[in-house]
């Protein structure tokens, strides 16, 4: 007995999920099933309701705020579901009405046609992972807001900090020193000074729980020896791993740079040729760390005490990278610079070429996967 198969499209909102089917055969039905609540219960009739004797089910839906949940709920179903990138998803320019009935359709539709490209779920283990390492991200940004707002209040009311660099002990102490000729301005400023202060232990408790959480994580090898790389340490390792997954799950570093947006954009027909700025496609938080990363390169190559430390344990091999990867991204850093091509083009250059190592870093350190 041949097998039936059924394409779901779930349009998957707080509350409800519009649910579409299409037919198997190619230009078969497809028709609009109901809109179910978003429960657990409600998930388990709807597929009870679809299935049939030999009938199988290919589900998707678009990636959005509500998660991972649903994914999960399915596949412990025995269901065949991806996820898929909204940005990914196919568009007519000339479709102007929107509606949960028509996306869900749409979804049905264009899953049969086999136009959806799955995105990489994470399990929850890695997913809690990234959550710390987002929330420690928006804790660094709140410091960052708050330590802009300390000097732009003091600018304000021409207090100039005579010293080399700000945040030191020896300008905590010039803050202490400051003065206001009312109370209420000087409680604000006070109050200023709380919130930096408040910010930064809040990113200290979040780096240290965040370094417990690697050291049992399967990935956890792949994050030490991420680190022989110039300007990426912790943070920056377990960012990158957790926004990404398994980087080898590319077949080569060219497939890992489009992911995560920084190839160059490109427009061209016939015998003209156009290419433009970075995609800036993928993972921002992986892209942006790679970026802040690249910035190191522009000092001459050295390997540093606080460096010999860190990678002193590393294999040989690890080691033999890190210092190849820094002798040639230095060079290219000055060679791009000296061109008077703008830093921030140099440094994406060089974060671009930064992944291709990771990606052979990657290839040489198996995850630990738990039994």
């Amino acid at each position: 007995m041949t097998e039936a198969v059924k394409y779901v499209g779930l349009d998957v909102h707080k509350e409800t999920i519009a649910v579409a089917v299409a037919d198997g055969e190619r230009g078969g039905e497809v028709r609009f099933v109901g809109t179910v609540a978003n429960e657990d219960d409600a998930i388990r009739k709807l597929v009870k309701r679809l299935m049939g004797p030999g009938v199988t089910l290919n589900v998707c839906y678009e990636a959005g705020p509500c998660g991972y949940g649903l994914h999960r709920l399915l596949t412990k179903l025995g269901q065949d579901c991806i996820v898929i990138a909204p940005s990914m998803m196919p568009r007519r320019p000339g479709d102007h009405v929107k509606t949960d009935r028509r996306d869900a359709m749409t979804l049905a539709r264009l899953l049969r046609a086999g136009e959806l490209t799955a995105i990489w779920v994470p399990d929850e283990a890695h997913e809690a992972v990234r959550d710390l390492i987002r929330a420690r991200r928006s804790a660094q940004d709140d410091a960052i807001g708050a330590k802009q707002t300390v000097r732009s209040f003091l600018l304000r009311h021409d207090r100039r900090f005579s010293g080399k660099a700000a945040w030191t002990k020896m300008y905590w102490r010039w803050l202490s020193e400051q003065r206001f000729d009312f109370p209420h301005q000087q409680l604000a400023f006070e109050e200023m000074q709380k919130r930096v202060l408040e910010a930064q232990a809040r990113v200290g408790r979040l780096e240290a729980a965040l370094a417990e959480a690697v050291d049992s994580w399967c990935f956890a090898p792949l994050v030490r020896n991420l680190q022989v790389l110039r300007g990426i340490r912790l943070v920056s390792a377990a960012t990158l791993v957790a926004e990404v997954g398994d980087l080898t799950r590319f077949d080569n570093p060219k497939q890992l740079m489009a992911y995560v947006g920084l190839v160059p954009s490109e427009h061209s027909s016939g015998a003209r040729t156009k290419r433009g700025r970075v995609t800036r496609a993928g993972n921002a938080q992986a892209r942006t760390m790679l970026i802040e990363a690249g910035w190191s390169y522009r000092l001459p190559a050295r390997e540093e005490r606080r460096y010999r430390e860190r990678v002193i344990d590393l294999p040989e091999e690890i080691q033999a990278i890190g210092w190849k990867a820094q002798v040639r991204l230095c060079q290219r850093y000055r060679r791009l610079a000296a061109t008077g091509k703008p830093q921030p083009k140099v440094t994406t250059a060089i974060a671009r070429e930064l992944v291709g190592y990771a990606w052979d870093i990657a290839r040489r350190v198996s995850p630990v996967v738990a039994g």
